[in-house]
Formats: C-alpha cells, structure tokens, sequence
C-alpha cells in the first residue's frame, strides 16, 4: 500500500461519484420528505397532549424587527408563514424556471402530458370542492385541495426503487412543479384581500429593478436578495401575498454563467497540471495538509472562483437554497401550521364536514380523476403519450400520490379560512387524512401492479 493512502478518508469517495442535478434534487425531496414526516406528528402530538398550551404560547409569541420610528412585530406563527416561507416559494421558483429551460418541461412534446396531468389535478379537485359547498361561505377553499406536495410524493415513490421505471418518477415531478405553478397563480389572484395602490407600484417597481440586473449581467445573488427583501416588504404592506416576492425574485435570476465553459475547461485542465507539478516537487510524504503549501492553496482557490463563474447563477442558488429550505423552513412550516386538535370523540362528525368532505373527496377522488382519468383521456384523443416505460398502471399510482397536499394545501387553507377558526381545522384535518389515505393507496397500488 503506498503511504498516501493512509490519508483517505471515507468521506472522500463522494470524488467518485458524479450526480446529475436532478439526482440531487431527488435526493433532497426524499429526506425533506421524511423530516417533513416526522415534524408533522411532533406538531400533532404537541397539539393533542400537555404540551398544546405551550405550543400555542411559543406560535402566537410575538416577534419584532425595528429600525428607527418603523417596526414590524408579528407573532412567530405569522413570521413563519409571510417571511420564511418566502424562501420556500424562492425555490418553487428557481425549481419552475429550470424546468421550463433545461428540465422536464423544456420540450414541449415530452411536457404536454405532465402538464395536461397537472391541469386535470387542479381543476377537478377545485371543482368538487366547490360543488360540495355550493353557496356556503366555505366555498372560497376551493384552492386546498389542488396542491401536490412534491416532498412527500417523491418521498413514497422513491420507497418503491427500482420497481418503479424512472420515467414515472420524472413525470411525478414535471406535474408537481406545474402544479406548484399553477398554486402560486391561484394565490395572488384569488387569496388577495384589499390591495394599497402605493406599496404594489413599489413593489413593481423592485421588479423592473431586478429585471435591469439581469440584463446588466450581475450575478451575484446579493443584490437580488436585498433588492428582494425590499420587495417582499412593499408586498407585505400591499396586501397582496408578500412570499410571492420570492417566486418574482427567482424569474429574475440569471440563467447564463459569467465565463464559457470551453475556455473553463482549458483553463481548468493547465492550472490542474501545474497543481500537479507543483506535488511532484514536494517529496516529503509526511505532511500532505494543503494548508501548509501556499502556491497549491492559491490555485484550488482558483479552481473553485472559475467553478462559480462557471456555473449558472439560477443552478448555484438553487444549489444553496434547496438544502435549508427543504430541512428547516418546510419542517419548520409543518411544525406551525400542522398541529390539528383531534377529538376523538367527534371525529366522525369533523370528517362528514362538508370542508372536509370538500378537501378529502378534492384530494383522493379528484385528483385520481383528474390526473390519471384526464391523462389516459388526452393520450385516447392523440394529444400526446406516456413517457417510455410507463403504463396505465403507474398513471392511476401517480393520481394517487398526486392527492398528498400536505404543504401547499395547508398554506392555502391558513389563507382561505383566516378568519374562520372551524374552517380552518376542518380543512387541516381533511388534508392531513386525504394526505394519509392517497400517500398509502399510491404506496400499496404501485407496489402490488409492479412488473405488470
């Protein structure tokens, strides 16, 4: 054995494997999935033992931020919801923008049919809803049941592994990332209230600013955040969403890196070579520590400045978002918003509530119909074709887990029933079940058709 290797670590086998951005990203909602899981039943078991004073103590405990004479003071639960989750919808954004350029949705022909998918899954859960509470004041949370949690959904399909063609679990996130578009849109037009004219023309405004940076080609993601957190507050004041500044703030991040990546790979592969000179000439085996070898630290400094100026700004943030959001800002969201009280005496009553009859039959029943029964239609009619691999099988799995709306669906019921507490608990409930019952059905139908 030669004595260098005495040096290797474990961790430093991670130099031999090369995983393509989606790889990554899939890896990521997986975990986030389960830690998403996991800060949903800590959420319920705080609600539903001796500790629910306490948790609703530290939700409603208020927070301020004061510069001068201006304050902004909210109570943790609403900091929460208006402020970190507009990192969350940062990444929905930069999620949808990279599809759309480079990933499942860049070729129209191959996106027509996630898309037809996730149409289908927002309008016939939205309209079965509605109809089940035609002409009562709940009828405004027809929107809870059209979200798909792509955490958790990719999470279940992933269990399944190698029974399951890739092509399905492609498809999967194509619709979810769709559907999250389609979320974001239902937000700002239909769960705004009363808008301020003046805070919306500045919060316009920032948006032309940001516009300006990238086409100036300023990438450093700095200025997009301060300009962005001004924008987040003019929307705040505005009335109208403030998290939606974060989907603005990612449309604007440029896409194009600062160098080419030919003259990258050319200037890469001599500073390797003299990096490799420059060991050669050191003989003494003792002490490999980089630290100690000032013209070697100088040249990865250097490789790692050109793999910055080489990477897509929208790629490197994404890159660095993803990971907090996914495991601190959605598990922090769950721990806020998922703490339903449970009566178990009751609980036939709260689930033959028409809310959450509404939510349930939207999420289990709707979005099986309209995500399998819509796709299997426009594949009949010529519209478009099922990715390679997969069949009518893992069509009607997909319309299952598509009905797991956990996140998104929550938010959109923390905005529809504000200000109807009962509401507001019927709503969570349907979703935590609906959620529970369409995860598991998608679970067992894909594991028992496998191979078929």
């Amino acid at each position: 054995m030669k004595k260098a290797d005495t040096n290797f670590q474990p961790w430093e086998k991670s130099f031999d494997k090369v995983i393509t951005p989606f790889e990554e990203f899939i890896h990521e909602e997986t975990t986030s999935g389960l830690i998403l899981m996991v800060s949903a039943i800590l959420a319920m078991i705080f609600a539903n033992s001796f500790l629910a004073p306490y948790y609703e103590h530290i939700l409603h405990t208020e927070l301020a931020i004061s510069i001068g004479a201006s304050e902004l003071r909210y109570s943790l639960h609403h900091w929460i919801n208006d402020g970190l989750m507009a990192f969350f919808f940062l990444v929905v954004g930069l999620e949808i923008k990279r599809e759309v350029i480079v990933g499942e949705l860049s070729d129209p022909k191959a996106a027509m049919m996630p898309i037809i998918a996730a149409i289908g899954g927002m309008l016939v859960p939205a309209g079965l809803f509605y109809f089940i509470n035609l002409n009562t004041d709940a009828s405004i949370g027809w929107g809870v049941p059209m979200a798909t949690d792509i955490a958790f959904a990719v999470g279940v399909l992933v269990l399944l592994g190698s029974r399951i063609p890739k092509t399905v679990l492609t498809f999967l996130v194509g619709l979810a990332i769709v559907d999250d578009l389609g979320a974001v849109v239902v937000i700002a037009l239909f769960y705004t209230e009363q808008i301020f004219v003046n805070w919306l023309i500045l919060a316009v405004a920032t948006f032309f600013v940001l516009i300006v940076f990238n086409r100036m080609g300023i990438r450093k993601p700095l200025w997009y955040f301060i300009i962005g957190t001004i924008m987040w507050f003019a929307m705040l004041q505005s009335g109208i969403l403030a998290t939606l500044a974060g989907v603005l703030v990612a449309l604007t991040i440029p896409v194009k890196p600062k160098f080419d990546h030919k003259l990258f790979v050319n200037h890469m592969s001599e500073i390797l070579e003299a990096l490799k000179t420059t060991q050669n000439k050191n003989t003494d085996t003792k002490d490999l520590c980089i630290i100690h070898d000032n013209e070697s630290r100088a040249m990865l400094q250097t490789l790692e400045n050109g793999v910055h100026s080489v990477e897509s700004p929208l790629q490197r943030l994404e890159h660095a978002m993803h990971m907090p959001v996914a495991f601190i800002i959605i598990p922090l969201l769950a721990l806020a918003n998922a703490g339903i009280p449970v009566d178990i005496s009751s609980l036939g009553q709260t689930l033959v509530h028409p809310v959450s009859m509404g939510v349930m039959a939207g999420l289990i029943i709707g979005k099986l119909i309209g995500v399998a029964g819509i796709t299997w239609l426009a594949v009949k009619l010529g519209l478009g074709k099922l990715p390679e691999g997969m069949t009518g099988y893992h069509l009607i799995g997909v319309g299952f887990l598509a009905g797991i709306g956990f996140t998104m669906s929550i938010f959109i019921a923390e905005l529809g029933f504000s200000g109807n507490a009962e509401y507001l608990l019927m709503a969570k409930t349907g979703v935590l079940f609906a959620s529970i019952i369409a995860g598991t059905c998608g679970y067992l139908w894909l594991r028992i058709t496998a191979g078929k």
